[in-house]
């Protein structure tokens, strides 16, 4: 094309009612100028024609992937193969096609765009006119899948920074933990699943089981007698390093099923389990990550920023797998590092604030683990008036042998002759001695609640495992030549 008439099409004026693009529409009636379209002669706000190429050109570099003008190596077999009748097509749209589509324009506008852009990438060698180049009129495009490398690799550096450089005051991992988890609350699923679920009194999340695990009935006995202390959540002198938490740090870990919580105890055979339900009675909000996998992005690719968008929701797809996978006993110290930090950030230093995390089991398919951050994982005692004695029993003999009839038994001080009588579910003015330290010490809001009636025991006879089966084979085989001497 001529020089001159290239520079006509440059200055053509394009107006907004000429783009179906809502994105690329608004930026022409936001930033444009007041002047005669050339396409529907209305005097609008207008770019000239080349900005318009230049921000399609943008668009396709991100989003776009130009098609290969030739099969591969298989496709070439089939269409190459007597039998088959199979045919190879290009694929992707025509680049003017392509061009409607994208910004939702005339054939006349894409036709005028493209030749600007293949003016631009063509080659003015007359030699090179054998091959395909960008926007050359053969080509075609395709969307192209988002690639989150660069958060994979961030999420690299971010671990091997808490790991080997700095473990408790790193910015670089507050600011990578900003930029993958801020606004969280405000992405859509395709399944309409949210993303920050409620839970509490009225949802479906209303209720948690624990398990815990022992080795004898002596400490099963003990355990029951005081059910609310001893299967909820350790105080923070004895809390070991989990997944969510750090050494010392008291969180509630719950399952939503019965035997998802009995399964992460992992119980040897011989030993006893008891699970009980723990009523959530204060409202919650829970980061799904098993929600992240049907994540995705609005917005448009004229958007300068939406590429990275969709590049964080490719990453936030795959991150519930990577915290939620199962590490080996010998590599926990260093591998949960990671999503304690995520968990700690969560609960203190994210926005929107969020009270705990919902993430597959490891060990089951059914059911799902739940986390209570230590701020949401107080549970209420079970009050007793001072003097009560408590105590649990495994069952009673009988002639054919011993009946395992599991039962906690309090024994109640008289309540006073005068005066209002107290009923054992509500003794006023009687709380013991313990609770009220507690509460004096411990100022969080109580969240849970204990369903006694609930509690389980669970005998652990035999584990079932399952297996991916995989025979060694051996191989015996002659050396071509003798090995060197001192090898």
């Amino acid at each position: 094309m001529y020089i001159d008439e290239l520079d006509g099409l440059n200055t053509k004026r394009i107006c907004h009612h000429c783009i179906g693009e809502t994105y690329l529409s608004q930026d022409i009636k936001d930033t444009g100028v007041q002047a005669s379209c050339d396409y529907c002669h209305q005097t609008e706000n207008t770019w000239p024609l080349e900005q318009l190429a230049e921000r399609i050109e943008t668009a396709f570099e991100n989003h776009y992937i130009r098609t290969s003008d030739q099969p591969d190596s298989w496709q070439e077999r089939l269409q190459n193969d007597r039998e088959s009748s199979y045919q190879w097509y290009r694929e992707g749209e025509p680049v003017v096609e392509a061009f409607q589509d994208a910004a939702l324009i005339d054939e006349a506008i894409a036709t005028d765009v493209h030749t600007i852009l293949d003016d631009k990438h063509g080659s003015h060698d007359p030699s090179d006119s054998f091959y395909e180049t960008e926007f050359s009129a053969e080509s075609h495009y395709e969307l192209k899948p988002q690639s989150d490398t660069a958060w994979q690799e961030a999420w690299r550096s971010f671990e091997r920074s808490i790991q080997h450089e700095a473990r408790f005051f790193s910015r670089h991992a507050s600011d990578h933990l900003s930029r993958i988890f801020s606004k969280i609350d405000t992405l859509r699923c395709h399944s309409d699943h949210p993303v920050v679920a409620d839970a509490g009194p009225q949802t479906n999340i209303g209720y948690l089981y624990r398990a815990r695990v022992f080795q004898s009935e002596k400490q099963l006995l003990k355990a029951l007698e005081h059910a609310e202390k001893q299967l909820g959540p350790p105080p923070y002198y004895l809390a070991t390093a989990g997944r969510m938490n750090a050494q010392g740090i008291s969180v509630f870990y719950g399952s939503t099923s019965e035997t998802a919580a009995i399964s992460e105890v992992r119980p040897p055979v011989g030993s006893l389990v008891a699970v009980a339900k723990f009523h959530i009675t204060h409202p919650l909000r829970l980061l799904d990550l098993t929600a992240l996998e049907h994540v995705y992005a609005e917005g448009s690719i004229f958007d300068s920023t939406f590429k990275d968008k969709l590049e964080r929701v490719a990453f936030l797809k795959s991150l519930g797998k990577r915290i939620s996978r199962a590490v080996m006993p010998d590599d926990q110290a260093f591998d949960y590092l990671a999503t304690q930090v995520v968990a700690d950030f969560l609960a203190a230093g994210n926005y929107p604030a969020l009270d705990g995390i919902i993430f597959e089991s490891a060990q089951v398919s059914d059911g799902r683990n739940i986390v209570l951050f230590h701020k949401a994982s107080k549970v209420a005692l079970i009050q007793f008036p001072t003097g009560s004695q408590v105590h649990a029993s495994p069952g009673y003999e009988t002639e054919d042998g011993f009946e395992y009839d599991y039962s906690v038994h309090a024994e109640l001080p008289q309540a006073p002759l005068s005066g209002p009588q107290p009923s054992i579910d509500n003794w006023d003015g009687f709380q013991s001695l313990e609770a009220a330290i507690s509460q004096s010490v411990d100022p969080r809001n109580e969240t849970l609640r204990i369903d006694p009636e609930s509690i389980m025991v669970h005998h652990v006879n035999s584990v079932k495992f399952e297996c991916l089966s995989l025979k060694v084979k051996h191989y015996l085989t002659e050396l071509t030549e003798p090995p060197e001497e001192g090898l």
